[in-house]
């Protein structure tokens, strides 16, 4: 029964990861890390810079290895299986690798050489990553003459070859321009539509919206994961609804105050802001308050929290108690959602 169990976990498990530490110079940066990723899912390791994310994600790559704990990728152990693991994982590190001497084409060849294809296979690889990657026309272009953008989708085609079920990149965005990174998410989001499972490692919530399930790391430890939505939910973060007005008076703010006694109103450069956590029931109530004194509102609009807001409120913590996490329901802690 136990072999069955775990034959069944491979099979729906992409990476597991049970109670890693890491230590370097005496200085422990991972500390009892656990983590289950099924296949196929996109999903977002976020944290801070020194939370450990990046040893994380090189062990399970197979560039380093954990003094203690386990970790398997489909089944196999990265340290111990480096060679059967590279065969169905590819790494995008965060240092950019790729040959600036030498052509995208060039690179694709070299790389999918190593990984062991016959010059016409690699070429036919070459051939299809570039289509496929959108730098068909950049080709023959020296890498050094590529933006930042064009030299990332390149590194992530040498990590696309055949056999490649797992796709793990360690902060890709770095040094992009908002519209690049945009388009390179949604470029992810493509692959893993495709059954790729993706683990994205970033800093930047806006980047882990784009995955399926995300998880917080602080400290060494994942302490928390969901999907965006339910982390949102569960961290009772309340919304903003900014309601930009001229001008400005006492009378709009008494009637705004008098909407619901549970949002609280502040004034800002342009008008006011209401605090609350059901924004849905209060914006219809807010125009026809703001109609019955006669005044209209130039700019009505609910902002939700970020997941830079949910991760923050937490994380907190003082140098008296390391961790305080918020009072969370038990679905949102982490592994429930698995």
């Amino acid at each position: 029964m136990h072999m069955q169990k775990l034959m069944d976990e491979q099979q729906t498990v992409a990476i597991a990861v049970d109670n890693v530490c890491k230590s370097y110079d005496s200085e422990e940066v991972l500390c009892g890390a656990n983590l289950r990723i099924p296949v196929g899912v996109f999903y977002a390791l976020m944290g801070p810079n020194g939370s450990g994310k990046s040893t994380l994600v090189s062990i399970i790559a197979g560039t380093s290895s954990p003094d203690s704990g386990v970790v398997e990728v489909f089944g196999a152990n990265p340290t111990d299986d480096g060679i059967e693991t590279k065969r169905f994982m590819g790494y995008v590190p965060q240092e950019n690798f790729s040959s600036p001497h030498l052509t995208g084409r060039e690179n694709l060849v070299f790389f999918a050489r190593l990984f062991g294809l016959s010059k016409s296979e690699a070429e036919a690889e070459t051939k299809r990553l570039l289509d496929m990657m959108e730098l068909s026309d950049h080709a023959e272009k020296r890498v050094s003459d590529y933006s930042g953008g064009m030299r990332k989708k390149l590194e992530v085609a040498t990590a696309l070859l055949p056999g490649v079920r797992i796709l793990v990149l360690d902060e890709p965005n770095t040094g992009l321009d908002p519209s690049a990174r945009k388009d390179f998410l949604d470029f992810l989001k493509q692959i893993n539509e495709t059954g790729t499972t993706i683990l994205l490692v970033t800093h930047i919530g806006e980047d882990a919206e784009a995955a399926s399930l995300v998880g917080f790391m602080n400290c060494g430890q994942i302490v928390l994961e969901d999907s965006p939505g339910k982390l949102k939910k569960a961290s009772k973060l309340q919304n903003t609804i900014f309601i930009d007005i001229h001008p400005k008076s006492d009378q709009v703010a008494i009637a705004l105050a008098a909407l619901d006694d549970d949002c609280a109103v502040l004034e800002t450069p342009d008008g006011f802001k209401m605090l609350c956590s059901h924004p849905e029931d209060i914006v219809h109530q807010i125009v026809l308050a703001l109609k019955r004194i006669g005044c209209t509102a130039t700019r009505i609009e609910t902002v939700t929290p970020s997941l830079e807001d949910v991760f923050f409120a937490a994380t907190r913590y003082t140098a008296e108690d390391e961790i305080a996490l918020p009072e969370l329901p038990l679905d949102s802690q982490r592994g429930a959602s698995i």
